[in-house]
């Protein structure tokens, strides 16, 4: 229910003062989901949910500028995604190329692209591309944009990396048995070198992960929230942070 404006205001205000700074999540990853549900609810053109759900992003990095968190990943296309029909699928691959675009244009955010670029078109992943490359001297909020983005398919990526180097090398294959460990896949991740995302949020309601962020969620907490993806307000983000730092962290203790 939403609250009459005055009283919203202040019970914003009063949750963005509750918050510890020392609980806050330094990465944070969320599932865009619901665009389509909620173009449907309006009686809208499933591209026109898309485009109000990119319209969303800049929101959501500013509010997690404003608390202190340091790394967003933002699922934006799956690769399941991939296999939706031409007339959806190409609309809505324009729009995140528009998005990314908009995003490293502002130069506040460092734009990087995770996923499985050879998948996708070549006018795709040159926007993915050059929004990185725009961008990567900023020292502001890092932006990993996952599109093409599968968590199963990256952690094989991962495997295939590592098979691929020691066999340069001309490790045999016992050797490769007995020198592989966890680690190598961390090592390999899309996300190599980033904090494992604390805080996983997924919207509209549907409450599981779908292979995002697969491996480094592991120890991740998860927040649920109902509101469609266009309509997830800063109120719902400052929701999530405080469940987040109330709960106590055992981190597979």
């Amino acid at each position: 229910m939403r609250l009459p404006h005055p009283l919203y205001g202040l019970y914003e205000r009063r949750l963005r003062g509750s918050l510890a700074q020392d609980r806050v999540p330094r990465h944070v990853g969320v599932i865009l989901d619901g665009n389509r549900r909620w173009a449907r609810a309006f009686g809208q053109s499933t591209a026109t949910g898309h485009q109000r759900g990119a319209d969303k992003i800049a929101d959501l990095l500013d509010w997690s500028e404003d608390v202190g968190v340091e790394v967003v990943t933002l699922w934006m296309l799956s690769t399941d995604n991939l296999a939706r029909p031409a007339e959806e699928l190409e609309p809505l691959l324009a729009i995140i190329e528009d998005a990314v675009r908009d995003l490293a244009a502002t130069g506040r955010w460092r734009i990087q692209a995770v996923g499985s670029l050879d998948l996708l078109p070549d006018q795709t992943r040159s926007a993915l591309r050059e929004a990185e490359r725009s961008t990567a001297e900023v020292r502001g909020l890092h932006v990993n944009v996952a599109v093409g983005y599968g968590g199963r398919r990256e952690i094989a990526d991962a495997v295939r990396a590592f098979l691929r180097e020691h066999a340069d090398a001309g490790s045999s294959l016992d050797e490769l048995a007995e020198a592989f460990d966890v680690e190598h896949i961390a090592e390999r991740l899309y996300t190599k070198g980033q904090p494992d995302p604390d805080l996983v949020i997924r919207t509209s309601g549907e409450q599981r992960l779908g292979g995002f962020l697969l491996w480094q969620s592991a120890h991740s907490e998860f927040y649920f929230c109902e509101a469609y993806w266009p309509d997830f307000r800063r109120v719902d983000f400052l929701r999530a942070v405080r469940a987040y730092g109330d709960r106590e962290r055992r981190l597979g203790r």
